[in-house]
């Protein structure tokens, strides 16, 4: 079985082709379950974010047979997701799993929030039960390299997200939002880093949506905030300046029809809005009305860009560190090739042992005498142990195989007087 990773992301597929194969909390646990029925994957988990959609696993590996498994299970193109997905395999999927749980290929260089989305793909999978002791430790090597990243390089420094780029947007917008009012849609970590990131910029009001009361005052309490239910938000929304949306709901929250009434109530007053979610919160139609300003995650891209550059010396120690753990994932595999190796050898012998072992007891029960029977026993062992290795050694020597010779010499503790 070989390590494998298959994936979606920023880099190599629009926004509309990324929302088709986005998973949702419920339709991950099912996807899992249905991958341990495919006899070509016997480990898997699956990382989806807003930015990308990826499948790790443990593989007889047939990219093709993944790729329609994917498109299978979210009811999308295969053909339409061809051209813009990518496949790694062994230590080339150690590797950019490694670059994913840094921050390497997020669209925010280095941001940390990746890594927490990571560890939660894993745990997902092992109360799946899709996890095997392969995909186990390959995550465990990933885990480790990422935090050797975040301790040993500055690539954390300077809070740039998907979040800060959103309230940097609003800013340009409004440059004062001291006198603004921001409503939240959602109660996750993006919508929270979004809200203290406002809070730190002094936004005058915040107003906290989520389908869940609870989890919207949990967040509401912390920052200031006043918490409503989604069911509310046309009564708030006229009062909106700003509206910053992340949810993990598979329709849109928010229609043309519902903001043309907010802005007529507002008498036109601009409304910026940003649509984080995949699939998108906000209808894309929403952008059409002249006072509204409205940004998805691709439209992030140009303000990040900016805030990169102090990133890539961080990024290019980050790289080597994922070098280093490469190397480690490598001599991991190779030490286990040798335990299967061994676990095989040992499993022949028993078997020869246990052959001759039965023949001796039946001797004994025969009544024949012990000491002979004993003889006999470590002759026939050390013959039939011996007889493999050595026919071969035989062959090496006829064959000019002299480094075989040697290797065995190696293997058996002898020198060359021996």
């Amino acid at each position: 079985m070989t390590l494998f990773a298959l994936g979606i992301n920023h880099n190599t597929a629009s926004l509309d082709v990324r929302e088709k194969v986005a998973f949702s909390p419920a339709e991950l646990e099912r996807a899992l379950r249905n991958a341990g029925t495919q006899a070509f994957i016997s480990e898997v988990a699956i990382l989806s974010t807003c930015n990308r959609t990826e499948i790790y696993g443990q593989a007889e590996l047939d990219g093709k047979q993944l790729l329609a498994w994917l498109a299978d299970q979210k009811k999308a193109n295969a053909a339409e997701l061809e051209g813009c997905h990518y496949l790694y395999q062994g230590s080339d999927a150690a590797r950019h799993m490694m670059t994913v749980a840094s921050g390497l290929d997020s669209l925010v260089l280095g941001e940390p929030q990746i890594l927490g989305q990571m560890k939660s793909s894993y745990a997902v999978a092992r109360e799946a039960g899709a996890l095997g002791s392969g995909l186990h430790d390959a995550f465990q090597r990933v885990f480790a390299v990422a935090k050797r990243v975040r301790s040993e390089t500055a690539i954390g420094e300077n809070p740039v997200s998907v979040a800060y780029a959103a309230v940097s947007l609003a800013q340009q917008i409004f440059s004062d939002l001291k006198q603004d009012t921001a409503l939240l849609i959602g109660a996750g970590e993006t919508i929270e880093l979004v809200a203290r990131h406002l809070k730190n910029q002094g936004i005058k009001q915040l107003v906290v949506a989520n389908r869940t009361l609870e989890n919207a005052r949990h967040l509401a309490e912390e920052l200031d905030a006043q918490a409503i239910l989604l069911a509310d938000i046309p009564a708030y929304l006229p009062a909106a300046d700003i509206v910053i949306s992340s949810t993990a709901s598979q329709l849109p929250l928010l229609g043309k029809g519902a903001v043309e009434a907010a802005l007529k109530i507002r008498k036109h007053k601009p409304m910026f809005m940003v649509d984080i979610a995949v699939p998108r919160d906000i209808e894309s139609q929403v952008g059409d009305l002249a006072d509204v300003y409205l940004y998805t995650v691709d439209d992030l891209k140009d303000v990040i860009d900016e805030n990169m550059k102090s990133r890539e010396q961080a990024a290019e120690i980050a790289r080597e560190i994922i070098e280093q753990g490469v190397d480690q994932f490598k001599h991991d595999q190779r030490a286990l090739s040798a335990v299967e190796v061994i676990k095989g050898f040992r499993q022949q012998m028993d078997g020869l042992r246990e052959q001759e072992l039965q023949k001796s007891l039946k001797a004994l029960e025969a009544g024949s005498d012990p000491s002979q029977v004993l003889s006999g026993l470590a002759r026939n062992l050390t013959n039939k142990f011996l007889h493999q290795p050595t026919s071969e050694l035989k062959r090496a020597s006829v064959d000019g195989k002299t480094q075989l010779l040697q290797d065995f010499k190696i293997l058996f503790g002898l020198s060359d007087d021996d």
